[in-house]
């Protein structure tokens, strides 16, 4: 960063993390309980003066004491950055409901940006602002908003000049929930019960739990937590695969049931129809041959008649020389 002399040093360089802790939490003694990040910005050397501007991508969730000002050569400024109780409260309740996980993919960001500012501005302001610091009149709460807006007016200007050489520094947002008291002594009483080996084995995991920071006994309950949410999903969707499994075969099992019903009442009319054409099948042939029978007596009155005729006739020598007819004939006469 050398070579950029309008760039501040910001500290914390990626991320800024905020821990949010409980009304039983084990930093309470320790703090309001209000969750906030302090972030110092360094002037990086030189003789010009930088002035800084912190920017949100969500300005009603967060406090920023001061948002803007200037630093000046071989100095630092810090910026307070407090979370707001009601969205606090929000997070922790996320965190009940799905652990760390939901809170790991903050999309909150926040932007700092610093360029050179006019030594003439910037000695005045500072002259100003440490005037008003060391008064509370509501003369110097008029000055000082003044003086806000002029250095807002000076933002404004070097954002849509070209030539402003800007120097922009992206940080992340992290937040992480304290342990409380509850977990803490939840966990002694735990490793109180038992007797025997289970004993000696509760009693070394609170030998362990006692010698944890409260940072490594965080990422051990949120890992716990975390394998617990993963057990959850998982026999959800067992039991959901199950139902549809179970609803699959029911199904198949109807199919089934209506495909043999189909086939036996098809079997059973196939059946029918091809005893009916038996049935006409013999009585056709039982016709065709009785027929048969009335034309064959048909026939021989005819030829009874005819050979009558002949007879009278007396042409009936030719049938004389039939085989059969013939050899009666000659019998007889």
């Amino acid at each position: 960063m050398d070579d950029l002399n309008h760039a501040l040093e910001v500290s914390p360089e990626t991320a800024l993390q905020f821990t949010l802790t409980r009304s039983n939490s084990t930093d309470d003694k320790q703090s309001d309980g209000t969750a906030r990040c302090i972030m110092t910005l360094t002037h990086p050397g030189g003789e010009n003066y930088l002035k800084f501007k912190v920017k949100t991508t969500q300005p009603r969730r967060y406090l920023v004491r001061p948002n803007q000002g200037i630093v000046a050569p071989g100095t630092s400024e810090q910026v307070n950055i407090v979370l707001v109780e009601k969205d606090k409260q929000m997070l922790l309740q996320s965190f009940d409901r799905l652990g760390q996980s939901a809170l790991d993919h903050s999309k909150d960001k926040f932007l700092v940006q610093s360029c050179i500012v006019d030594d003439s501005f910037a000695k005045s302001y500072v002259i100003q602002k440490k005037k008003l610091n060391d008064s509370g009149s509501a003369e110097s709460a008029k000055a000082g908003k003044e003086l806000a807006e002029s250095l807002t007016s000076l933002w404004s200007a070097a954002n849509s000049g070209e030539d402003t050489q800007i120097y922009n520094k992206k940080l992340q947002v992290r937040h992480v929930v304290a342990p409380s008291l509850s977990d803490k002594n939840g966990a002694g009483a735990t490793s109180k019960s038992g007797s025997g080996s289970g004993n000696a084995q509760l009693l070394s995991d609170k030998t362990s739990l006692e010698n944890m920071k409260p940072e490594q006994m965080f990422m051990e309950i949120s890992s716990l937590r975390r394998k617990y949410d993963e057990l959850v999903t998982f026999s959800v969707n067992l039991t959901a695969e199950r139902d549809i499994l179970n609803n699959t075969l029911e199904q198949t099992k109807r199919e089934l049931n209506r495909e043999i019903a189909k086939k036996g009442q098809k079997d059973k009319n196939g059946a029918g129809a091809g005893g009916s054409s038996d049935g006409d099948i013999a009585v056709a042939s039982k016709g065709k041959g009785g027929i048969g029978f009335l034309a064959f007596l048909f026939m021989m009155v005819v030829v009874f008649l005819v050979a009558v005729k002949l007879s009278l006739m007396g042409k009936v020598e030719f049938l004389l020389d039939a085989p059969v007819v013939g050899d009666f004939m000659k019998m007889e006469l």
